[in-house]
């Protein structure tokens, strides 16, 4: 199903960039006291997930986009809001995003779905009788997506929710590398070849900081970095294999998809059709909105009120 949202920025607001950045530039990052811990992966590396207050409540799973962590400000906020809302939130890092380096060559990509199945296993056998939900954003929303795709009628969780989604990762590759979005193409790329410093000389990590140097681009980064470091061919076969837009008409759990019109990452080419969508997923479409912006006016956070009454609406 499709739905027109109800989001509408302020006038001062409207533009998309603006809606992209406002946050971390103007927004105090809500003060929470989160709860670390290290989660072993049976293949010897391992995950720092982050925990807000205990609560008798649901327990949501929060999982970054690009380069984040629980100390992004679009994560900080959703973390605060749902322990606001009675919930308790565990946040997941993909591997290396923690602000530590993770053991083995190897760190995350868009369609990692086997730490998220691995993960929310772990939350399963620790509480049984603990109703679980999940939100993604962006690159993390892809691979939850794709991974409640993959489970099906088998996934255990109650619902979820997914925000500016690049549900093709080869258009967003190409739409992040022209015009104004380039600015955000820069910043990625510097956290993503810091990433990739971090690794050089150490646990075999396949790439010369020569090479590193003169990846100027996110598709040309994951051709040289993710890709092989991942398994895939190349990027065409990374991006084509990792991209959630096949998996929306294979999903089972209640899911809520947010995604704006302007969002500078995609194009609206990207926005799929009704009959792509299994019944239990709802796409809402907004004019505005940014790339995980949703921005009301000064001080309102639309998409955290969104996200949190879709996930009382579910479980409730």
């Amino acid at each position: 199903m499709i739905i027109e949202s109800q989001f509408k920025a302020a006038w001062w607001l409207s533009n998309p960039h603006l809606q992209t950045v406002w946050p971390t530039l103007f927004r105090r990052k809500p003060h929470l006291k989160l709860k670390r811990e290290r989660l072993e992966l049976p293949d010897g590396d391992f995950i720092d997930i982050d925990w807000t207050a205990a609560a008798a409540g649901p327990l949501v799973a929060v999982f970054h986009g690009l380069e984040g962590s629980s100390q992004s400000i679009y994560a900080a906020g959703l973390l605060h809001c749902l322990q606001s809302c009675g919930y308790q939130a565990v946040f997941m890092h993909f591997r290396g995003c923690s602000g530590e380096c993770n053991r083995l060559p190897r760190g995350y990509h868009a369609g990692d779905t086997g730490d998220i199945d691995y993960f929310i296993e772990v939350l399963r056998s620790r509480f049984p009788h603990r109703q679980l939900a999940a939100v993604g954003f962006s690159l993390g929303g892809n691979a939850l997506l794709k991974w409640l795709g993959e489970t099906g009628k088998n996934n255990p969780l109650a619902c979820a929710g997914a925000v500016s989604v690049p549900l093709e990762l080869d258009i967003c590759a190409e739409r992040i590398d022209t015009g104004l979005s380039r600015v955000y193409q820069r910043y990625l790329l510097r956290k993503m070849h810091r990433s990739a410093r971090r690794k050089l000389g150490k646990n075999g990590y396949p790439l010369h900081a020569t090479t590193l140097a003169g990846l100027a681009s996110i598709r040309s980064f994951d051709d040289h970095v993710t890709a092989p470091l991942h398994g895939f061919s190349g990027v065409d076969d990374y991006y084509q294999r990792s991209s959630s837009r096949a998996y929306l008409q294979h999903i089972r759990t209640p899911t809520l998809i947010v995604h704006a019109k302007d969002d500078p990452f995609m194009r609206p080419t990207m926005i799929p059709e009704t009959h792509e969508l299994a019944p239990a997923v709802t796409l809402e479409v907004s004019e505005q909105g940014g790339h995980v912006g949703f921005i009301a006016g000064w001080g309102r956070y639309w998409l955290e009120e969104r996200i949190s009454g879709w996930l009382q609406e579910q479980l409730e």
